[in-house]
């Protein structure tokens, strides 16, 4: 099983000059952004903000759910649009300006990342999760976290855990096995907290198998302190607790935002033995220490708005994923009228709505900055879906349309209801099938949407939600000044109906079944072979990239692997590829996905430049969780890796062998037969006794199972019990019991 070493619980050296009551206040927010300190010792209270992609910090009125203004900040492109750059080192750089900006503000802590997983596209807040991926989300958010919390402001990586839907989120219990959370809704949140240490980590609204996550002692405590040894403050997300006292005893250290009656609770439990005093030390040591560390915590507080705004406007660039070109960009910079239709070109839809909503410092908007660019070239803008720009895009030799999702189509707080775009803009897209020119389509949204229009675009440009510098980092790839690089984080599906969650989302309003388990993203639409628009990883470039010698070097006995190939630039323009590495495990005891992503690295390449590319792959690369054994597995056998352009564009693979890890179960007289036979230890004894019975012809059976498959079939599946009531199967019933013995008392 994995390690869960109980460390003794960590106590503050002030918590024996606290009384019980200031311990309790303690443990709840102060008001809605601020945590109490103790002013009798001299200990001060600190400010929390939201802010994932942007400080949001609120003066006067208010609230968590975006709707009060909030002081200018730098707006940044969302989670889901970042996702798409997979570049760590932009996300840190992304982290160290948001700490600057939270510094100059007098706040200690920034309520993000969100790391959770897309189960569903019709969540209505996927715009604020990097993917429908573990791996992609965990570098990623650690990423970030390391660069927030390296300017002295600490993170608070959310929502832990499974929180992947609006609808109900405060009272749903998620039905999903332990499996499905280990390999798919936690490992986000176990790479971020191992490595890159957070501050903190905020617990979810809902529950997970009927237990609020805020009350659930193996989710914060078992799993999240004692396995994976996470050291920092446990948060409840705002309004998330249900019962202060059980939060405090399961690993709830503090409750935000002030409750008023959160601290009578905790005392009447401490007063009638129901809570344990030293439960309440606990989570009181850990404000304590999130106070000293925000005190101590030195770091950037000069902010440069300018050069923010650059680093969002490089952010932007980087993340736009070119879906698809037909000749269409980039544009010229000289020629006849360029078109632009769509009230997104002046008012553009650059961030998400509810507690990651900022007031930008300023905006970049696509209009302005396509006629900055373009100033030998006339810009017609119609900002209606109409005939009058529907009879410009027919006549013109290039027309840009912008389309997208309305704010009030997602946002915090409800699910969508359709992955499709507002009907005016897919039948105006559909009219415009018949025009004469080059078409390109600009797509402004916080998630997986339909296209029902890419067969006949020339060319499709996807931003997500890119912020305050979206205009003028758009110019800048439609002119070709910079190439697009970025790739989907997320896949796009044809059809709704083919999506993994369709028909268990969001579920009754008091369950949700997670019953497509390990399948979600492209895992399902892959192993079961549908059809998307565009796939995970897809993303296309103004140059072509080509892969070559692939070495794969085997570590046995670390169970790990170096993957080394080369990526050459054969085109005459200068961008960066995202190389993925996936794993495949072609036979395995247990259904696994067609392949897996574990690794990935983005390399910008000159025109003619070729450069060697390395990528490791640790234990977890090859294992799954295996609920026999309550742990993670690697089997042995073949695995392929992998390396690849998108997960359904495969450029290398080559097979390798792995020894893998024993695996013994518990075995009874009662199991099958077969399942002694695989036993590593005592499957060979059983092998023998049963090849020595009825003149060795079980053992003939056993070594040539095409003889009779049905026969064989049979005696593997027969309860190893019940073998001796097949007449002709005779065995020494004596040296099976004593096999059977040994196995038991473990001397096997």
């Amino acid at each position: 099983m994995p390690s869960t070493r109980r460390r003794s619980p960590t106590v503050h050296p002030k918590i024996s000059e606290l009384t019980d009551a200031e311990k309790a206040a303690l443990c709840t927010g102060a008001s809605y952004w601020t945590l109490a300190g103790v002013p009798r010792l001299g200990i001060e209270g600190i400010t929390v903000a939201d802010g994932p992609h942007g400080l949001r910090m609120q003066d006067g009125a208010v609230d968590h759910l975006g709707i009060a203004d909030s002081r200018p900040a730098t707006c940044l492109p969302t989670a889901a649009a970042l996702a798409s750059s997979f570049d760590t080192g932009l996300m840190e750089r992304v982290g160290a300006a948001l700490a600057a900006e939270a510094r100059a503000e007098g706040v200690s802590v920034l309520l993000g990342p969100g790391i959770n997983m897309k189960r569903s596209p019709l969540c209505g807040r996927n715009f604020e999760y990097f993917s429908e991926d573990p791996y992609v989300a965990g570098a990623l958010g650690a990423a970030y976290v390391r660069g927030l919390q390296s300017g002295g402001v600490g993170a608070s990586v959310k929502h832990f855990a499974a929180n992947n839907q609006e609808d109900h989120r405060m009272t749903v219990s998620v039905q999903a096995d332990e499996r499905t959370l280990r390999e798919i809704y936690f490992p986000a949140f176990e790479t971020v907290i191992r490595e890159a240490a957070p501050w903190t980590v905020m617990c979810s609204y809902n529950r997970i198998n009927d237990t609020y996550c805020s009350e659930n002692h193996w989710l914060l405590t078992e799993l999240l302190r004692h396995e994976w040894d996470f050291e920092g403050l446990v948060i409840s997300d705002w309004l998330a607790v249900n019962d202060r006292a059980a939060g405090v005893a399961a690993g709830l250290d503090l409750e935000m935002p002030h409750s008023p009656d959160g601290p009578a609770r905790v005392l009447a439990a401490l007063s009638s033995g129901e809570l344990d005093r030293a439960d309440l030390d606990r989570a009181a040591s850990h404000v304590l220490a999130l106070l000293d560390r925000a005190h101590a915590a030195t770091g950037p507080s000069v902010v440069d708005p300018e050069a923010h705004h650059a680093l969002a406007r490089e952010a932007a660039r980087e993340s736009a994923v070119l879906l698809k070109n037909s000749g269409a960009l980039p544009l010229a910079g000289t020629g006849g009228p360029l078109v632009v239709v769509g009230p997104f070109a002046e008012s553009p839809r650059y961030q998400g709505a509810g507690s990651s909503r900022v007031v930008p410092t300023r905006l970049d908007t696509p209009l302005e900055a396509l006629c900055a660019t373009f100033t030998n070239r006339r810009i017609l803008y119609y900002p209606a879906y109409d005939a009058e720009a529907l009879s410009a895009v027919s006549g013109a030799t290039e027309a840009i349309v912008f389309a997208g999702l309305p704010e009030s189509a997602e946002s915090e707080g409800f699910d969508r209801t359709t992955l499709d775009l507002p009907a005016e803009q897919t039948r105006f897209l559909d009219e415009a099938r018949r025009r004469a020119g080059r078409l390109t389509v600009v797509v402004q949204a916080g998630s997986a949407v339909t296209l029902p229009f890419a067969d006949h675009a020339d060319a499709i440009l996807f931003t997500g939600l890119s912020g305050q510098a979206c205009g003028s980092a758009l110019a800048e790839l439609l002119s070709g000044g910079h190439s697009p690089s970025g790739k989907l984080a997320e896949t796009l599906p044809i059809d709704p109906r083919h999506e993994p969650a369709y028909g268990a989302f969001p579920g009754d309003g008091h369950t949700v079944d997670y019953r497509e388990g390990i399948l979600i993203g492209y895992r399902w639409y892959e192993t079961r072979g549908l059809p998307v628009a565009f796939p995970f990883g897809h993303g296309l470039t103004y140059t072509r990239f080509d892969y070559s010698d692939l070495v794969v070097a085997v570590d046995p006995a670390e169970t790990t692997a170096t993957v080394s190939f080369t990526i050459t630039n054969s085109g005459d323009v200068t961008a960066a590829e995202i190389a993925q590495v996936f794993v495949a495990d072609p036979e395995s005891e247990l259904m696994r996905p067609v392949h897996e992503l574990k690794g990935f690295a983005r390399i910008t390449l000159e025109p003619g430049e070729s450069r060697s590319v390395t990528v490791e792959l640790d234990r977890r690369a090859f294992a799954y969780w295996h609920p026999g054994k309550s742990d993670w597995h690697v089997e042995g056998g073949e695995f392929v890796i992998q390396v690849a352009a998108s997960s359904a564009d495969i450029r290398l693979a080559q097979r390798i062998r792995l020894s893998g890890e024993p695996l013994r179960r518990p075995l009874d007289a009662t199991a099958p037969t077969a399942a002694w036979l695989a036993d590593p230890y005592v499957g060979p004894r059983i092998r023998a006794v049963l090849a020595r019975g009825a003149g060795g012809r079980a053992g003939v059976l056993l070594d040539n199972p095409d003889l009779d498959r049905g026969r064989y079939e049979t005696l593997l599946a027969m309860p190893l019990n019940r073998l001796g009531r097949i007449h002709d199967v005779g065995f020494d019933a004596a040296a099976l019991a004593e096999i059977v013995n040994s196995a038991h008392e473990g001397n096997a």
